[in-house]
């Protein structure tokens, strides 16, 4: 559009660009600066706890898969097997290792949200890489937050500690994501991240904090962690109850496993003299996160 107001046939061209991709990619309309959020099964995913964030909001948010990531390419299927399963009308199924790349338009909001959520590749990872890009510039992805999930020696009776980091110069500095100085080893989200950034895409990540010795999935605790996390980053609402109250009646569960077990007793009440002692902690329970949950819905 011109500065009198008037409709150009670039606009028009870029408009219909825009309108063609969104068809091609089965999606209702192109979408709106969008973001992307990302997990993966594997190294990146203590107790499964990142990718059960991508599925809640998936779940909630009515996400639409609109591509998928063929298996074949990039999997060893004698490490990373395929499942077999029984849907409810009895029919067996073969369940391929897969990532799948969803859309949720929120229309609360001044962006749609793209959900990539998968199994760590065996193979090809910068092929794969190129895939995830490929998918971010054809759908105008902004902006990309992957979501990860590490084993730590912290204390399930305290809040779960978030690391917010980036490795681009230009992501948004309000949302108070400090430069990544992580040298070591990496996962595949790391690898995808830093394919994103280096074309263009202000990338960061959320990490939380789960405790080693309650490593079995689910870790309901965790996931709300990050959920929590994330809705400040996003600033949208995200239902959140039902997670929090798993994350109360987990947090029990653990308290009476540790209770009948004198030196696990004893090694979490030394992680929460570590913790108490450490004044850059945070210091709100489950209780505390959950009114906090409320109070983003109504400040009265």
């Amino acid at each position: 559009m011109d500065e009198n107001g008037q409709t150009s046939p670039l606009d028009d061209v870029s408009l219909q660009s825009d309108i063609d991709a969104a068809s091609a990619l089965n999606i209702p309309r192109s979408l709106r600066n969008p973001v992307m959020l990302l997990a993966f099964e594997g190294w990146n995913d203590a107790a499964e706890s990142a990718t059960d964030a991508i599925d809640h909001l998936a779940e909630i948010w009515n996400a639409k898969t609109i591509r998928e990531v063929e298996a074949e390419d990039f999997f060893d299927f004698q490490v990373t097997r395929p499942h077999l399963s029984t849907d409810a009308q009895g029919t067996r199924e073969i369940i391929w290792p897969s990532t799948s790349i969803s859309v949720a338009l929120m229309p609360r909001a001044n962006y749609d949200i793209v959900l990539v959520r998968g199994v760590e590749p065996n193979l090809k990872w910068r092929t794969f890489s190129r895939e995830v890009l490929k998918a971010a510039q054809d759908l105008h992805v902004t902006m990309a937050i992957g979501i990860g999930a590490l084993l730590s020696d912290n204390a399930h009776t305290r809040p779960f500690p978030i690391y917010a980091t980036t490795m681009s110069l230009d992501f948004p500095p309000l949302l108070n994501f400090a430069p990544s100085e992580y040298e070591g080893p990496t996962g595949i989200l790391g690898v995808v991240l830093e394919s994103l950034a280096s074309n263009g895409i202000p990338a960061g990540s959320l990490w939380v904090q789960v405790p080693h010795y309650v490593a079995a999935s689910p870790c309901p605790k965790a996931t709300l962690a990050l959920l929590s996390r994330l809705e400040e980053v996003l600033d949208i609402p995200v239902e959140l109850a039902d997670l929090t109250e798993a994350a109360a009646e987990w947090e029990t569960d653990i308290d009476a496993m540790t209770e009948d077990d004198e030196e696990l007793s004893g090694y979490v009440k030394s992680l929460e003299e570590g913790n108490d002692d450490n004044p850059d902690e945070p210091s709100e329970s489950i209780a505390d996160e959950f009114e906090r949950y409320l109070r983003r819905r109504n400040p009265n």
